[in-house]
């Protein structure tokens, strides 16, 4: 199939395929939430059991360590890591631990993940799982152990390309039967080529992309989503609520969505106004529906939508719009 057919399959019905790769870390214990509650940006003391949310993690200047998803479950807290980050944000964590009553751990290996996108998400896993119905009406982060193939695999609501989406964490070893069970349910798995195209559009940035270590969370635009304003101190937290409260949430830069009068850019491409270097790109790819798409940072001043920009290329200068911020 290819990149027409797999993005109908996203927006229309139910695809497979992850945004990015991640890796699962278990935070267990009495003490877990205040433990990660002084780490994080979001409020994960105010989870209960089968809630989750997203967060960060950032240094004491701001920025980002890394991003994930966290799942609170009766007795252990889900962390699901960019898997490039993973073995580093363990021993992150470990080096935190003092004398608090917290176990943690690598799940790598033990478990393993399959996303499933689209419309017809929900349908095709209540026809997969074991009991499951109104997956429809999950809010996000929403989440419950679940039974596959004569185990229990944790099912959680993620909303990642601007449709319905869900994550089943499982066993390894029952991977390709929860995958065939969907496909014979309607779902397709579908190339990185279309998940990148959707995942642009719907403007959700990915770190080791559009997010490193020289991100401030603000610049990115995943405060409404990542950052609690109302929780305790967490590290990085002075400069956030000093850039909302001071300064009016104003960052030099932002991450916004352009659209390319051309094809050719690459990630890390220059994007000037004028005669003036403004921002770079991150991602890239071709939508079936917009076209050549990209994220990128502009200069605040450039962040709003319509603006005119150029990106250069290997075969020369081509101009962009900035679509949304």
């Amino acid at each position: 199939m290819g990149i027409l057919e797999d993005y109908q399959q996203i927006i229309e019905n139910a695809a497979i395929g992850e945004v990015a790769a991640t890796h699962q870390l278990a935070v267990a214990g009495n003490d877990r939430a205040p433990f990660l509650q002084g780490l994080l940006t979001n409020d994960i003391q105010a989870l209960k059991p089968g809630e989750g949310c997203y967060a960060a993690w950032l240094t004491p200047q701001g920025r980002m360590l890394t991003d994930m998803h966290v799942l609170e479950s009766d007795g252990m807290m889900l962390l699901d890591v960019p898997a490039a980050q993973a073995d580093a944000t363990l021993a992150r964590l470990e080096q935190f631990l003092f004398s608090e009553d917290v176990k943690l751990g690598s799940l790598a290996g033990a478990l393993t993940t399959v996303w499933v996108h689209g419309p017809g998400a929900a349908s095709a896993l209540e026809q997969s799982l074991d009991g499951v119905a109104g997956l429809g009406a999950w809010a996000q982060y929403h989440h419950e152990h679940v039974g596959f193939a004569g185990e229990s695999l944790v099912l959680a609501r993620i909303d990642q390309l601007a449709v319905p989406g869900f994550c089943a964490y499982l066993s390894a070893a029952n991977r390709g039967a929860l995958v065939a069970a969907l496909e014979a349910a309607g779902a397709r798995q579908v190339g990185p080529e279309a998940i990148a195209a959707a995942r642009i559009e719907a403007g959700y940035p990915i770190f080791g992309a559009d997010m490193t270590a020289d991100t401030i969370p603000l610049e990115a635009g995943i405060e409404d989503r990542a950052i609690s304003t109302t929780k305790g101190c967490y590290v990085g937290q002075e400069v956030i609520i000093r850039v909302l409260h001071r300064g009016h949430g104003r960052v030099a830069r932002r991450l916004v969505t352009l659209r390319l009068d051309g094809e050719g850019a690459e990630a890390r491409a220059k994007i000037v106004n004028g005669d003036r270097e403004v921002g770079f790109v991150t991602s890239v790819a071709t939508s079936p529906v917009s076209g050549p798409i990209a994220l990128g940072y502009v200069h605040r001043d450039l962040a709003v939508a319509d603006a005119r920009v150029s990106v250069d290329t290997p075969a020369g200068r081509i101009t962009a719009t900035v679509r949304a911020v």
